[in-house]
């Protein structure tokens, strides 16, 4: 059965669900087909911790940030080292994207009744010099209600459209192949999977039940990346990373599985750095998984010591929360795929978050009470403590020959040595007695301090770590997780796909990660946090306006 839309957008994850509404709203027929059921409308954007980059917004100003445009421009082109003649529509829209950040996306967010928690956090804060990686000042700004509060605006008008009759849902669709008629891409064609009721995140049925056919004006490739798939990933693993991670753990569910980033190529479409994605080197396995291989990122202080699997310390300035992919460069070189946390209750307490909406239930469910907990509590928060107790790779013991057996059981070796652990432990211990100091953890937690937002909420107080007045000691076994696909489909600031000819492909639009977040790869080579949301807004909407514009 053929049906009809101006627009067909494959995809209900955030990109898809903003590109949906703009069409919607200009008053054109769209269609969202997304093979997962209704329960997961929003995709990755709902597990998030909904962090977004803004640059100079009232939060900032309120916090004594000062930020400016020309900044955040220098931090983003010395993070993203654009340096490929591919990066050309990738740069026109990092330099469009910083524009967005810095002008209405904060305003358009918040008619639509988004809201911010008032503490600006500092990611990827870099170490190297001021033309190079990481972000100069605190610009992730966590969305009050988290992941879940960044969907919800465009959920809400994508349903009130669906009620006036200008967007129709197409729930378990999964689309197989592009139309292409005369040049022009004009539909999607594919199966219908059988109804599933299963928690959104795990693994739904691929039983097929029938067949579909859509045809449009326009269709608008909103799928995702490719973290669900090992297999994709480590295909596409850059060598200047080391070889892939013989273990992985998923950021992301199994059905982020790249499907219709093949199926776009195969039609036609220029698929451009597939070899730019950005994992985490901080992930620890799920003691409640949801899908296959959960795995949660820790976001955490700078006061954690860092060491390889062989026990040496990660050197500067390679600190939590500093420089993720040359962390994990560093990590892959030593021959093993993991590392070690070393810290105390003190340190967990203050500093360690977990990243994702469910693991954030005082910010997700905007509870006030909940969330000045985090402060006052004599535990860390309540996801914190549980992952302590139950999480396989977390280690807790009084004494640090005690705490180095058990690293080394879990491990299932004997790397780690007492002795050199402990020489590394009471050498950066001494430093602490001073404010100033040599060691460049160390003066890394004294300018983190500076900033009142992390000094009430992110960084402890400086202490020995093996002072027991701060103990238990606690180690944690660090593994790489796979999340998000920096490379995409080249775009022009319209979001039309271009074909490997060079030349647009007619009727064809790419948003949110399956686009590179805009362009074919926005973030280069890293990114500056906090734009993987902000990405799939701005991809989206450019492409829905210029959908529907098109379609006239």
């Amino acid at each position: 059965m053929t049906e009809e839309a101006d627009v067909i957008v494959v995809g209900a994850g955030l990109s898809g669900l903003v590109a949906a509404t703009e069409i919607a709203d200009a008053g054109k027929r769209v269609v969202v087909v997304d093979q997962e059921g209704e329960q997961s409308l929003g995709g990755q954007a709902f597990w998030s911790f909904g962090g977004l980059f803004l640059v100079d917004s009232p939060e900032q100003r309120r916090l004594g940030i000062k930020d400016s445009f020309d900044l955040a421009m220098q931090d983003w082109l010395g993070t993203a080292g654009f340096d490929r003649d591919e990066d050309f529509w990738p740069r026109k829209w990092a330099e469009a994207y910083v524009a967005f950040a810095a002008g209405e996306k904060r305003d358009w967010l918040r008619a639509m009744g988004h809201r911010i928690f008032p503490v600006v956090g500092w990611a990827e804060r870099g170490g190297y010099d001021a033309m190079g990686h990481g972000n100069s000042v605190p610009r992730f700004h966590v969305t009050w209600g988290t992941g879940p509060g960044i969907v919800e605006p465009f959920e809400r008008r994508a349903r009130e459209a669906a009620k006036s009759g200008r967007l129709t849902f197409k729930f378990r669709h999964r689309v197989d192949a592009l139309s292409i008629t005369n040049g022009l891409v004009d539909g999607v064609s594919g199966a219908i999977l059988a109804p599933d009721n299963v928690e959104r995140g795990r693994s739904s049925s691929r039983n097929v039940t029938g067949a579909f056919a859509l045809k449009a004006q326009a269709v608008i490739v909103a799928s995702g990346g490719i973290g669900g798939n090992h297999e994709l990933v480590r295909q596409n693993w850059p060598k200047r990373l080391g070889e892939p991670p013989k273990f992985m753990i998923s950021g992301v569910p199994e059905h982020v599985d790249g499907r219709m980033i093949g199926i776009t190529e195969k039609a036609g479409a220029r698929l451009i750095n597939r070899d730019r994605m950005w994992h985490y080197v901080e992930g620890i396995q799920n003691w409640s998984p949801i899908w296959p291989r959960h795995g949660i990122r820790i976001l955490p202080g700078p006061s954690s010591m860092w060491f390889d699997a062989t026990g040496t310390r990660l050197p500067a300035p390679l600190f939590p929360g500093s420089d993720t992919l040359g962390q994990l460069k560093y990590i892959m070189s030593t021959g093993y795929d993991y590392s070690w946390f070393i810290l105390t209750q003190s340190i967990i307490k203050k500093e360690f978050a977990l990243s994702g909406s469910e693991q954030n239930p005082d910010l997700t469910g905007k509870s006030w009470r909940m969330t000045l907990r985090r402060a006052t509590n004599k535990g860390a928060p309540a996801p914190v403590e549980a992952f302590k107790s139950h999480g396989i790779d977390f280690i807790v013991r009084d004494k640090l020959d005690d705490l180095v057996a058990a690293m080394n059981k879990l491990a299932g070796s004997d790397l780690l040595k007492l002795d050199y652990l402990k020489m590394q432990i009471e050498a950066r211990d001494r430093e602490i007695a001073n404010a100033y100091v040599k060691d460049a953890q160390v003066m890394n937690i004294h300018n983190a301090r500076r900033y009142i937002g992390d000094k009430l909420i992110r960084t402890a107080s400086p202490h020995r770590i093996l002072d027991p007045a701060h103990g238990p000691l606690i180690a944690v076994k660090l593994n790489i997780l796979t999340r998000k696909t920096l490379g995409g489909f080249e775009t022009d600031l319209d979001s039309r796909v271009f074909g490997e000819s060079g030349q647009i492909i007619p009727g064809l639009y790419a948003a949110g990660e399956a686009a590179g977040f805009g362009g074919g790869g926005v973030h280069g080579y890293r990114s500056l946090e906090g734009t993987f949301l902000g990405g799939c807004l701005f991809s989206g909407r450019n492409a829905g306006r210029a959908a529907a514009k098109a379609v006239g």
